[in-house]
């Protein structure tokens, strides 16, 4: 299946993967104190995948979007384009997917990375997402 609209450019998509990157590196400092996340061979640092996995999975399941994609104007929606709440499931499959870097490289022609083909959504612009809640 192919998305029948626009998914968002790649350009977008890798901004919003540095927001989301900054804020779990923020939120894990928060917890953990600069100190000891700057400490050389600190295992504070290793936090920052599973926070990230944790916030982007949760925020795209509740919101359309993580962190950065909000902030970036993206949003996630089904494949098929009919909106409707996300799995809670696929999208936290999802997230796992994109920390694993490959999945997200592998790309199809509609834009769609291999984790988007796997969980069923695709990535769109805010301007795309508003032209999907209009009525046919």
């Amino acid at each position: 299946m192919t998305a029948g609209f626009e998914t968002a450019s790649w350009a977008r998509r890798v901004l919003a993967l540095f927001v989301d990157w900054v804020a779990s590196t923020l939120v894990v400092i928060t917890f953990v104190g600069l100190a000891d996340y700057a400490e050389p061979g600190s295992t504070a640092q290793l936090y920052v995948l599973p926070v990230y996995v944790l916030e982007s999975a949760i925020l795209t399941w509740l919101l359309g979007g993580s962190f950065g994609k909000l902030v970036t104007r993206l949003r996630v929606v089904p494949a098929d384009g009919r909106l409707r709440p996300l799995n809670p499931l696929k999208t936290l499959l999802r997230q796992v997917l994109i920390a694993l870097v490959i999945p997200a490289l592998v790309y199809r022609p509609d834009g769609r990375g291999l984790h988007d083909v796997l969980a069923g959504t695709a990535t769109v612009t805010l301007e795309e997402f508003n032209r999907l809640l209009r009525p046919v």
